[in-house]
């Protein structure tokens, strides 16, 4: 599987990047993945105007980013929470990428993960996340990693200081990638359990 892991963060030091590089290294580990990891700065992009896309078309880092994930057949995201919600930097991408025909998050299989200096680990903007990702088409893993006060988390070396949080971090992504990897989605599995269904009023 082609795995495309990014955090949507412009700080150099974002505890967000240091999650999302430990998860990078960890699913590099295992067998039959190849790993993209990116820097968000990577696709550079402004905020989203109509009329900018009107008169200039769809930035460059936009398609960029798009294409990255059209050709991932699973993405891993690591998000700041702002002010208890999704990040302007997240959003922004997603109302973007949501221009494209055909929309590159439809039908997705999407990991969301999160830390914060909080206490929560950024689970409120985790929450928030999956709305514009669900309206897309895109298929939002239930579990969630966060990171809660993110600041006093890691080590000189970027690594979690208690080795529990890299045992949780490698527990759901070991479950993530299991089921990303499934040729059905949930919504076909769903269907079919309504068929099922059906077929027995009939009997």
């Amino acid at each position: 599987m082609n795995i495309f892991l990014f955090a949507p963060s412009l700080r150099r030091g974002s505890y967000n990047k240091k999650v999302i590089r430990i998860a990078a290294q960890f699913v590099e580990s295992l067998q039959n993945h190849q790993v993209e990891l990116c820097e968000f700065n990577e696709f550079p992009m402004p905020m989203y105007d109509g009329d900018l896309e009107v008169s200039q078309g769809i930035p460059e880092g936009v398609l960029k980013l798009a294409k990255k994930i059209e050709t991932a057949d699973a993405v891993i995201i690591s998000s700041p929470e702002y002010n208890g919600s999704i990040p302007g930097t997240l959003k922004n991408a997603i109302d973007w990428l949501s221009r494209l025909d055909p929309v590159p998050l439809a039908r997705k299989q999407i990991c969301l993960l999160g830390a914060s200096p909080g206490n929560l680990g950024g689970v409120r903007g985790n929450i928030h996340a999956r709305v514009p990702f669900h309206i897309l088409g895109a298929f939002v893993y239930p579990d969630y990693f966060g990171v809660a006060r993110a600041h006093e988390a890691f080590d000189e070396n970027d690594k979690f200081k208690d080795p529990k949080q890299l045992e949780r971090l490698s527990a759901l992504l070991t479950d993530f990638l299991q089921f990303a990897s499934r040729k059905e989605t949930p919504f076909d599995r769903l269907n079919e359990f309504f068929d099922e269904q059906k077929d027995q009023t009939h009997l």
